[in-house]
């Protein structure tokens, strides 16, 4: 199904569409559901946790399309260093003099302190040879361009942001209560609107009048509050911090 199909079908449902009673289907419940963790992963920064993911770097490849859980690609680390240099217009610099000094002249190194210096001399020779990978995130197709063309095999890590599993942030205890009260609200609010198709069901004793409006206003009142407490982090995600300047 298309993303316009399933907006449609998704107005539809709000709408009280498909209801023959005045009482909610399971697809309803599944809206409610669906609609309480977009907004909270919308909103709430606890709907995201910090992980590394291994990428495979192909020869002659640039772009790569990751999984949908990952919101945001922060950096790339490069896990090999001077095993995957060419020769002549294939060269790498970085990769080539680290080799060449270090890895061919493996006999000269020993010790913490020469360690440690060999380490920063690679951050230094990382900064003027182009040792790390400059990208472009496009979170809208989830796909990663990096710009540089990659000359053979290699082995990155990801540093990513991805959205926590909906099993994970149904038992949480602070994100937990806050998702069942924002389904509740939208499914309250979905009766409302098919109660709000008959004004009065015919009964023995002169019929029933339906509730549809009370319903409709607590549950936007109950909508609100909860989206203000998003907004006072009750939910347990991390504040902003301070801003000076």
């Amino acid at each position: 199904m298309s993303a316009r199909n399933k907006l449609s079908k998704e107005i539809e449902l709000r709408l009280g569409g498909g209801m023959v009673d005045v009482e909610l289907d399971p697809e309803h419940y599944e809206l409610s559901a669906d609609k309480a963790l977009q907004k909270y992963r919308q909103r709430a920064e606890n709907a995201v946790e910090e992980s590394f993911v291994i990428l495979e770097l192909q020869k002659d490849q640039s772009e790569y399309t990751l999984p949908q859980e990952i919101v945001e690609v922060k950096d790339i680390y490069r896990r090999t260093t001077g095993i995957s240099s060419g020769t002549g217009n294939n060269i790498e610099p970085f990769q080539a003099a680290y080799m060449n000094t270090y890895l061919l002249g493996s006999s000269r190194n020993g010790g913490l302190s020469t360690f440690d210096f060999l380490q920063q001399n690679r951050e230094t020779m990382g900064r003027l040879f182009g040792a790390e990978l400059m990208f472009t995130w496009r979170p809208q197709d989830k796909r990663l361009i990096i710009h540089r063309k990659m000359k053979a095999e290699d082995t990155a890590v990801l540093h990513v942001y991805m959205y926590r599993i909906d099993e994970d942030l149904l038992t949480d205890q602070y994100a937990g209560p806050w998702l069942k009260d924002y389904s509740f609200a939208h499914a309250r609010l979905m009766l409302a609107e098919a109660r709000g198709k008959f004004t009065q069901i015919a009964g023995p004793q002169g019929g029933t009048t339906m509730n549809a409006d009370q319903l409709r206003t607590d549950a936007l009142q109950d909508i609100d509050k909860l989206e203000q407490e998003l907004t006072l982090y009750n939910d347990g995600s991390a504040g902003l911090g301070f801003v000076i300047g």
